[in-house]
């Protein structure tokens, strides 16, 4: 297991950063290797705030905290990552992983408009990000998306290798954009 701590607005300190590492040694129990972990640890006046992400085999988990303490602010973010995690595990015992045999590697990329008045102006992409899609069924995506806290995530289908989408709907449900087979 790979841990990286960051101290943002405060001193880097031995101590927090060999409790995050303790803390999180739990974890392994529920996914199997790699595990890239990162820690952010940050203060700002009297917030203390940890944020985990957790990047293993096929999966991210995000989780932060925020309290008075960083003590208890690591205590907090680690029982949320080693629920999340055994909530994960849980529901995927009776789900077969797909092969990573189908993997796809897509690029996300940020434009930036000028301003709308100037709609003949050509974006400009401010920033590009390639990750590996690994198919999946919807009920996966759909828990992927509640793992990372998004309202969205683009997914390969397993069974059909079609490439779709599944999103948070405002009245709490999940909807799917998925292609039409012409």
């Amino acid at each position: 297991m790979q841990i990286t701590t960051t101290f943002r607005h405060m001193e880097a300190s031995e101590a927090l950063k060999s409790y995050a590492e303790e803390k999180l040694e739990r974890v392994k129990k529920y996914i199997d290797e790699p595990i890239v972990v990162q820690v952010f640890l940050t203060v700002e006046k009297i917030r203390h705030m940890a944020e985990v992400t957790i990047t293993a085999k096929g999966i991210t988990i995000k989780a932060a905290e925020e309290t008075n303490d960083m003590y208890a602010s690591l205590d907090a973010v680690s029982d949320k990552i080693e629920r999340q995690l055994r909530r994960f595990k849980e529901r995927i015992k009776a789900h077969k992983p797909a092969s990573d045999a189908r993997e796809r590697q897509v690029q996300k990329s940020i434009v930036e408009a000028q301003s709308i008045e100037e709609a003949s102006a050509a974006p400009v992409v401010i920033k590009t990000k390639s990750f590996s899609m690994k198919p999946m069924s919807v009920e996966e995506a759909v828990m992927q998306m509640e793992l990372l806290h998004k309202d969205f995530l683009v997914y390969t289908e397993s069974s059909t290798e079609t490439i779709n989408v599944v999103y948070r709907r405002k009245d709490g449900n999940y909807g799917l954009i998925a292609p039409e087979n012409v």
